[in-house]
């Protein structure tokens, strides 16, 4: 049994949710989240809750019965109040700016790092923190995994770009003979 997909997700007001074949569409306004349940969740829509069945007792069908359930909660909370993460540059020079659709990086490289936006997502800079925001979870998520890859943090001087809740563990550097 599935802790997960026995909860109901509430569909805040605004948003309307239907079925369409195997897949679950929720809407507001012009944004819209697809959801498949890949035909072994069965979607109940009873007015402003949605609750999910699996439709066969297969090892797949419990799987994936909480993860729809998850998939969907999250559409929720992202058309309702989006997602946010949260990006801190560390290093002498390091610095941010947005143009246009372009996030441009100077992460102490020859060269600037010039980073393509994606649709969907916002960017903000603010003096050495970015914030990334969007209404899908994955997304925010992905994109915010790739601006830190540029230049993960290092643990001498914990110099790079890293999450502002990350916890970098320092090493000692090399100790004078004497």
């Amino acid at each position: 049994m599935s802790r997960i997909g026995k909860q109901p997700v509430k569909l805040a007001s605004g948003l309307e949710a239907k079925l369409e074949g195997n897949k679950l569409i929720i809407k507001k306004g012009q944004d819209e989240k697809v959801i498949d349940t890949k035909g072994v969740v069965k979607v109940n829509i009873n007015g402003d809750e949605l609750t999910f069945e699996p439709v066969e007792e297969t090892k797949f069908a419990k799987a994936m019965w909480g993860t729809v359930r998850a998939l969907a909660n999250n559409a929720v909370i992202g058309l309702t109040q989006g997602f946010e993460k949260k990006l801190e540059i560390n290093g002498v020079g390091y610095r941010a700016q947005v143009k246009g659709n372009i996030l441009e990086l100077q992460l102490g490289y020859s060269h600037p790092i010039n980073f393509e936006i994606p649709k969907g997502i916002t960017i903000t800079v603010e003096k050495n923190i970015i914030t990334v925001k969007g209404s899908d979870k994955q997304q925010v998520g992905q994109v915010a995994s790739e601006i830190r890859s540029f230049r993960k943090p290092e643990p001498y001087k914990g110099k790079g770009v890293k999450y502002v809740d990350e916890h970098i563990i320092r090493k000692a550097g090399k100790t004078a003979k004497k």
